[in-house]
C-alpha cells in the first residue's frame, strides 16, 4: 500500500501598528491603493458653510484662542492640554456631545491586507459622528508640518470605516492648525485635502473650523 504524506500550510496573520508602519502617502498607496482625488468636486463640502455664527459663539471661540496661546507661552503644548483646551470646547460647541451623536476616545480601529496576511491596528485619539468623522489631536510642534506627518496616519484609520459605501470626513489639529480631509473607499480609495486653518491670524479662522463642523455634522444627521 502506497504512502502519502500530506502537509497542511499554516499562515500566520502579522500584526503591526499603524502609527509606526503607515507613516507616510506612499505607504497607503502601495499597501491600499490610495490615490489624491483629482477632482475638484470631489471635496466641496468644507467650502459650503451656510450657518452663521451668534455672537455667542464667536466668543467662545475667541476664548478658546487667547487661552490656547496663553499656554502657548510657556512653550509646545502636548496632545492632552491641546484636546482640554482647543479640541473639547471646539467639539461641543458643534454639538457633537449631544444627541444624536456618540463621542467616543481612545477606539482601536484595525485594517486588513487579506492578500499578505497582515493587520494593521491603531487607536484613534477621538471617533464622532457615529463612525462617520475622525477627529484626530498631535502634540503642537515647531512647525505647521506636523499636520501633513498627520495626515497618513489619520488616512489610515479612515480606511477602516465599517460603512466604505459612505464618504468619511476627518479632521487634524495640532491646537493652532487645522485641516480637514474627505475619503471615499469604494472601488479605488481616494481622499482630498481642504485648507489649512489657523489660530495665528488676526481674524479668528476657529470660526471657519466650526462652521465646517457644523455642516460635517449636518450630513452626518441626514
Amino acid at each position: 500500500m502506497p504512502t502519502y504524506l500530506f502537509i497542511q500550510k499554516y499562515i500566520m496573520t502579522q500584526t503591526f501598528p499603524i502609527e509606526r508602519t503607515l507613516k507616510t502617502f506612499s505607504q497607503l498607496q502601495t499597501k491600499f491603493n490610495l490615490q489624491r482625488s483629482t477632482d475638484d468636486q470631489f471635496f466641496t463640502e468644507w467650502l459650503n458653510t451656510d450657518s452663521e455664527l451668534t455672537e455667542k459663539e464667536q466668543q467662545a471661540l475667541d476664548s478658546i484662542q487667547q487661552k490656547y496661546f496663553y499656554q502657548l507661552s510657556d512653550g509646545q503644548l502636548g496632545e492632552e492640554p491641546i484636546k482640554l483646551i482647543v479640541l473639547s470646547p471646539l467639539l461641543d460647541l458643534a454639538g457633537f456631545f449631544d444627541p444624536p451623536f456618540r463621542f467616543k476616545t481612545e477606539t482601536t480601529v484595525q485594517i486588513t491586507v487579506e492578500s499578505d496576511d497582515i493587520i494593521y491596528r491603531g487607536r484613534i485619539d477621538a471617533l464622532v459622528l457615529q463612525e462617520k468623522l475622525w477627529v484626530v489631536a498631535i502634540e503642537s510642534k515647531e512647525t505647521s508640518f506636523s499636520l501633513e506627518l498627520a495626515l497618513p496616519q489619520t488616512l489610515a484609520y479612515m480606511l477602516a470605516n465599517p460603512n466604505p459605501e459612505k464618504p468619511v470626513f476627518g479632521m487634524v489639529t495640532n491646537g493652532g492648525n487645522f485641516i480637514f480631509v474627505k475619503l471615499m473607499n469604494q472601488n479605488l480609495p481616494q481622499y482630498e485635502l481642504s485648507n489649512v486653518f489657523s489660530l495665528l491670524p488676526r481674524r479668528n479662522q476657529l470660526y471657519d473650523v466650526l462652521q465646517i463642523l457644523k455642516r460635517f455634522g449636518r450630513i452626518a444627521s441626514e
